[in-house]
């Protein structure tokens, strides 16, 4: 273990250490206790990032920390630089060596079985060639088993890998005994295909298709599990690169472009319309709209000017601004979001895998079952062959072969029709929750609602005309970048149809444009614009500016001829389905909590529209974790369905997160299931789904144990026979696959829509002349 120099540095503080060799969530309870001996020191240990978070009393040395878990038999790795902005380089990919260990021990496997079970192809000196076959999968394919069942005895401890290595050791031990000292070795020895219950010579039988066969099948398992794994930290690494990689900085008056790293605190960058912010900063120059939904959640772009700061990785949607630095690097808002996702996934309870819960009983069966088999025909004058041939009988008819299949054929299954409905799984270890929450939190913009202004209300001052002003009004709000222009552009474009050329266009930066449509002077903004150039709104127009406002929309203004004409009412609207999703999420017995770092008068019309009764509001992506945690503080189990980078800590703390396909890759990244299309329904589905794929696990799990047991008793009594034992691998097997491909038959509850795309209602146009 290579010790770092600067360790005692790290000392007093919270540190990271990388685990090594754990293999079920047990492991990491263990290292945690191993590491809580220690005076001062608490640790969170997780089984699924592999990695330790150890507060360290001032004065302790780190390396005592890598010293305690190398003696809980496992490896810890500190960190090699802290307060570093680069990232370490990858450590090589853990699932390329168990890929590896599987497909060898499939190929060399294969042949062992057909030849076990298929008497005809049973050539002279077939027993010996399976004999080299085997040993292979069963020395070096079960390796990580053999490795692992030696770590939980020198603890005391029984898991699945003290199973798996138990039995395949039996198995195999007791063949290479009776091939070499009994009478299997013989030339022409073979196992007639027959299921009949008699006593047997055990030194005459092999039992090497059992031992390659179970490693395989086990191997098959902990691959799919550990290729799902592999994706726990990709939220962090997505969430940095978000950030700008280059920016413009001004040297001596003149743009210089540099590598984001170079930048320094009170370096002033310039950010044109369409970029990416730095990093957090303080406007010195020009005024804009900047698109913050993806830190704050507020759908609105906030307007900026002079003096206002601006968070880095946010989107300068307006004019040319010119920014000072503040904060740079690990100190701005992204970098400690990052950090918040961390903390949320390391915090995170991970459910211990239901086969190790049931090895944890059933090993000390097995194990006392055979001492007592050994001991009874000892016992009754059957000879110390008779008697060691039923003891290892018994191990060997334990080891279910079926376990390996268990999870990962009703997963596979389960994801393969998740994915045919718009849902990806991303692993065994999410579908406890789905059974247990009670609470689905549910962020606003982009989750309930589309996340995109759109027109959703006209209103005429006597005597206007509706289509008139659409048609005058986007044609001089298309000349605009700002999201709120392009709002109405768009919405008077499928309105109207074509508009008309704009000429002599100007914008009043925070105020709104004026632009000659048809040879007339228009002016489209705030109701202050107009106000400039003498042009009140009419009273009826007025009372339809404060009751959009009261509704928490966004009010504009319309203008020609030295006369305001209407109001237009832009706001982001609720997505086709979401209302028929909470009455669905309400009938499984969930309570949904609308959360959003929107204001509270939208976010509580939001609420009436769909049916949600507890509305959270005006909160900042860190108090979306606290609300998260405060929840589960009550008693609550708390599903989140989000989808931008202000709800990927949230979607890590919550008991389950579902992430929107349609949003960021850091929310699909920190969720447990990613829904593909962007329609709150597909909640309902994946929630569903992942249920009945948890109850197939489980049934699939009873059964594997379950012919296993019901053969038990033949092996005690000396009936066992190759052919007995190979028939309850194949039919536990047979059993398992057949009850997961039962998933394939699960439909969406999803009414009217089809199961893959993302629909989003259109906004009706709300139309008054009276207001």
């Amino acid at each position: 273990m290579e010790k770092v120099s600067d360790s005692p540095s790290l000392a007093g503080r919270e540190i990271e250490l990388a685990i090594g060799g754990m293999t079920c969530a047990s492991c990491a309870a263990r290292v945690e206790k191993r590491l809580g001996k220690l005076e001062g020191v608490t640790a969170t240990v997780n089984y699924a990032t592999e990695k330790a978070k150890v507060s360290l009393p001032p004065g302790l040395d780190p390396q005592q920390l890598v010293e305690q878990v190398e003696a809980a038999g496992y490896t810890a790795v500190l960190p090699a630089r802290e307060s570093s902005d680069e990232q370490e380089p990858e450590p090589e990919d853990p699932v390329r060596p168990l890929r590896d260990r599987l497909v060898v021990s499939a190929a060399l496997s294969a042949p062992v079985i057909v030849l076990a079970m298929v008497p005809a192809w049973q050539f002279t000196y077939w027993q010996w060639i399976s004999l080299v076959l085997a040993a292979p999968v069963v020395v070096w394919g079960a390796w990580p088993f053999h490795r692992a069942a030696w770590a939980n005895l020198r603890h005391g401890a029984a898991t699945m890998d003290t199973l798996i290595s138990m039995g395949t050791l039996a198995a195999f031990l007791w063949s290479l005994y009776a091939l070499l000292f009994g009478t299997a070795g013989t030339p022409g020895m073979t196992h007639p295909f027959e299921l009949t219950v008699q006593r047997v010579a055990g030194d005459g039988n092999i039992y090497l298709e059992v031992a390659a066969g179970v490693t395989t099948f086990i191997l098959a398992g902990r691959f799919f599990e550990a290729r799902s794994k592999r994706r726990a930290g990709a939220a962090l690494r997505a969430l940095l690169e978000l950030g700008a990689k280059d920016v413009a900085v001004l040297r001596d008056g003149r743009e210089q472009r540099i590598p984001i790293d170079q930048l320094a605190v009170g370096d002033h960058f310039v950010v044109r319309p369409g970029e990416k912010i730095a990093t957090d900063g303080v406007v010195e120059e020009g005024s804009s709209a900047v698109d913050a939904s993806m830190l704050t959640g507020e759908s609105v772009p906030v307007e900026v000017t002079a003096g206002d700061a601006v968070t880095g990785a946010t989107v300068n949607a307006g004019g040319r601004l010119v920014v000072r630095a503040v904060r740079i690097g690990a100190d701005t808002q992204l970098a400690q979001m990052a950090e918040l996702v961390e903390d949320a996934q390391n915090g995170k309870a991970e459910v211990q895998r239901l086969a190790d819960r049931i090895s944890a009983v059933f090993v000390p069966i097995v194990i006392a079952l055979a001492i007592a088999t050994l001991g009874f025909w000892i016992g009754a004058g059957g000879g110390a062959t008779a008697a060691f041939t039923a003891a290892v009988a018994v191990l060997i008819i334990a080891c279910p072969c079926a376990l390996g299949l268990a999870t990962p054929t009703a997963l596979l299954v389960g994801t393969g029709r998740g994915a045919q409905l718009g849902i990806l799984i991303k692993g065994p270890e999410v579908l406890e929750s789905t059974r247990r929450i009670d609470t689905v939190v549910l962020d606003k913009t982009g989750t309930v609602t589309t996340g995109q202004m759109s027109l959703v209300g006209v209103h005429l001052a006597d005597g206007a005309d509706e289509d008139e002003v659409l048609r005058w009004a986007g044609a001089a709000e298309h000349a605009s970048e700002h999201p709120i222009a392009q709002a109405i552009a768009r919405g008077a474009r499928e309105r109207v149809g074509e508009l008309p050329a704009v000429e002599e266009f100007s914008n009043t930066e925070g105020l709104g444009v004026q632009a000659v449509v048809d040879g007339r002077a228009v002016l489209v903004g705030r109701p202050a614009l107009l106000e400039q150039w003498s042009q009140p709104l009419p009273d009826e127009l007025v009372t339809a500016q404060e009751s959009a406002e009261r509704a928490g929309r966004t009010a504009v203004a319309v203008s020609w001829d030295g006369a305001a004409r209407a109001v237009l009412e832009i706001a982001d609207t609720v997505k086709n389905g979401s209302a028929e999703a909470i009455s669905q999420l309400r009938e499984l017995g969930l309570r949904p909590v609308l959360l959003t770092g929107d204001n509270g008068t939208v976010a509580r019309t939001v609420a009436g529209e769909v049916g949600i009764d507890e509305v959270i509001a005006e909160v900042l992506p860190q108090d979306k974790v606290e609300v998260i945690t405060r929840l589960q503080r009550d008693g609550r189990v708390v599903a989140m369905v989000g989808d931008g980078i202000n709800d990927a800590a949230a979607l890590a703390r919550a008991d389950l997160g579902l992430s929107m396909g349609t949003g960021t890759d850091v929310a699909i990244e920190a969720s447990d299931l990613t829904l593909v299309r962007g329609d709150l329904r597909a909640a309902v589905d994946a929630i569903r789904l992942s249920r009945r794929t948890l109850a197939t696990i489980k049934g699939n799990l009873f059964w594997a144990f379950a012919y296993n047991v019901a053969a038990l008793p033949l092996a005690a009594f000396g009936l066992l026979n190759p052919m007995i034992a190979g028939a309850a691998m194949g039919f536990s097997s047979a059993f398992v696959v057949a009850n997961s491909l039962r998933l394939r038959r699960f439909r969406t509850s999803t009414t009217g829509t089809p199961a893959t795309g993302s629909a989003t209602r259109e906004p009706a146009l709300a139309t008054s002349s009276d207001a």
